[in-house]
């Protein structure tokens, strides 16, 4: 047996890498320098292609059971709403974020890693790497003293914004290091605040306020304070600042956690330095203004895994793995500028650029296409990877194509997609006989919209309405190569298999 994958850090981003290589049987190891999890809520939100990523872990309801549904988001300033965007707006089956503390957040997947038999390694601080053609050297360090050397055929550096990875691989964030403070708190209060949406508050003479209820009585608040600010995080002051900013009646009673802290916007150059990839925030920080931190983190993990799977079994060659950088660098580049414009936006110092600010805001999401750009950006539903070295472009695929998610088209269809660990291959048939299956696939076949199945297929989904070609703007039938992230991978109509066969190529490359 090889040696196991070493994750580096325990928290969301680390124990998701964690989780989707033991389940799909990678031998891996995950460790983190805490010597306990950590009881700070930290990032609190959970988008909607989050979301769908929990539920192909078989994990979506813990998640939901365990939060708050946050339905809208509210942009206020002169005891007025200047903005109000419906997330419902969204195409998921999950048109919503859930609020819920990181703590809840990193259980859950805790928990569900054990059930592979994978346990967190506690106190073990990374402070050795080299690496060659054939693997990764570590030096680990355990919590009474010892050291350890380690082998490794590939290490995931998610240890955070002060990434140990990161600094041992010669890499950097590069970016900008004028950064904001922010002045944070989850506290218990008595207010008057719909619980399922999030707020901003725009002050006239101070930095923006945000508040996120929680599960019962509890909020979290983040407020933009000067960067010259050196007052340590009490409950008084925050309860002044959600005075002077909230327009609503907000009383703190009670303190979970405080803290005041400061971000830059910067993001590595390169997500795969040989064998090391890094995820989350050691490869990428920002404000938490739309609060994506956290859900691109995930995502990053949740891209990498699978392919990091195929590599390492042997199923894809090595060049597999730079199709995560190509995918996911640029998603974390335009995270950075979406929380870098709402950070300027909201921090806007001139009063005539706060009225214009707060006019224009409501002027331009009062248009239909701009809540929807806003609702999918937040929700990270945009999210697609067509200009991907690892997808396959071809005719016939309508609105659809290589590169964006699949969306949902029926229950039965969507969850047997979603369960799947590997490939599935989607054939959507038409009013004709049902097409034969295609030779050479290693991908679960799926036949749609059949009235019998050939041998050779793994299941057959009755569409008697026609959903999933409407859907997949597919109005012929034709295939669908859908990844293990869910994502597309080429589509084909049913008389030409070659897209197909390009695509299996491409992982072996």
């Amino acid at each position: 047996m090889s040696d196991p994958i070493i994750v580096v850090g325990a928290g969301p981003v680390g124990l998701t890498a964690a989780l989707e290589l033991a389940r799909r049987g990678v031998p891996v190891r995950i460790v983190d320098r805490l010597a306990e999890p950590t009881t700070e809520s930290r990032a609190i939100i959970v988008h909607a292609r989050s979301l769908e990523m929990f539920e192909r872990l078989g994990l979506v309801d813990e998640v939901i059971q365990a939060g708050v549904r946050t339905t809208a988001m509210e942009m206020h300033s002169d005891g007025e709403v200047v903005a109000r965007i419906p997330l419902g707006l969204v195409d998921s089956p999950f048109p919503y974020s859930v609020t819920i503390a990181q703590t809840e957040t990193e259980r859950i997947l805790t928990m569900a890693l054990a059930e592979y038999g994978v346990t967190v390694e506690r106190g073990v601080t990374l402070t050795g790497l080299t690496q060659d053609e054939h693997g990764v050297r570590v030096v680990l360090e355990h919590a009474d003293g010892s050291h350890e050397t380690a082998g490794t055929g590939w290490l995931v550096g998610a240890d955070g914004g002060h990434s140990r990875t990161r600094q041992l691989v010669g890499s950097a964030l590069a970016g900008k290091f004028k950064g904001e403070k922010f002045l944070m708190g989850d506290v218990n209060a008595d207010h008057d605040l719909d619980p399922h949406s999030m707020y901003t508050f725009f002050s006239p003479h101070d930095g923006p306020l945000l508040v996120f209820p929680m599960q019962g009585d509890r909020l979290r608040l983040i407020a933009n304070i000067s960067a010259d600010e050196q007052r340590t995080a009490t409950q008084e002051w925050l309860q002044q600042v959600a005075d002077e900013r909230a327009e609503r009646p907000l009383r703190i009673r009670g303190s979970r956690w405080l803290t005041v802290f400061e971000v830059h916007h910067a993001q590595v150059p390169e997500y795969r330095i040989g064998r090391v990839l890094l995820a989350g925030d050691a490869a990428h920080v920002h404000s938490p203004a739309g609060g994506q931190g956290m859900n691109t983190g995930l995502q990053d993990a949740h891209n990498l895994a699978w392919k990091l799977t195929l590599v390492s079994t042997g199923q894809a060659g090595p060049a597999m793995l730079d199709s995560y950088h190509a995918e996911r660098h640029p998603v974390g580049a335009q995270v950075i500028r979406f929380a870098s414009t709402l950070t300027r936006v909201g921090t806007l110092a001139n009063p005539i650029a706060q009225k214009l600010r707060n006019k224009g805001m409501h002027l331009l999401t009062g248009l239909a296409p701009v809540r929807q750009a806003m609702a999918d950006r937040t929700e990270e539903t945009a999210v697609a990877y067509r200009k991907s070295p690892i997808v396959v472009q071809s005719r016939g695929s309508g609105e659809l194509h290589a590169g964006d998610f699949l969306p949902a088209a029926g229950p039965e269809l969507h969850a047997a997609i979603a369960e799947a660990h590997e490939h599935v291959l989607l054939t959507v048939s038409v009013n004709g006989p049902a097409p034969t299956p295609v030779d050479g696939m290693t991908a679960r076949q799926l036949l749609v919209g059949a009235a019998t199945v050939p041998t050779g297929y793994d299941a057959l989904f009755q569409d008697p309405d026609g959903l999933a070609a409407a859907r997949y703007g597919l109005p012929n039938g034709g295939r669908i190569m859908v990844r293990p992230d869910g994502y597309v991978a080429a589509i084909a109509p049913l008389d030409e298999d070659t897209p197909l066969h390009r695509y299996q190529a491409l992982l072996q490359a």
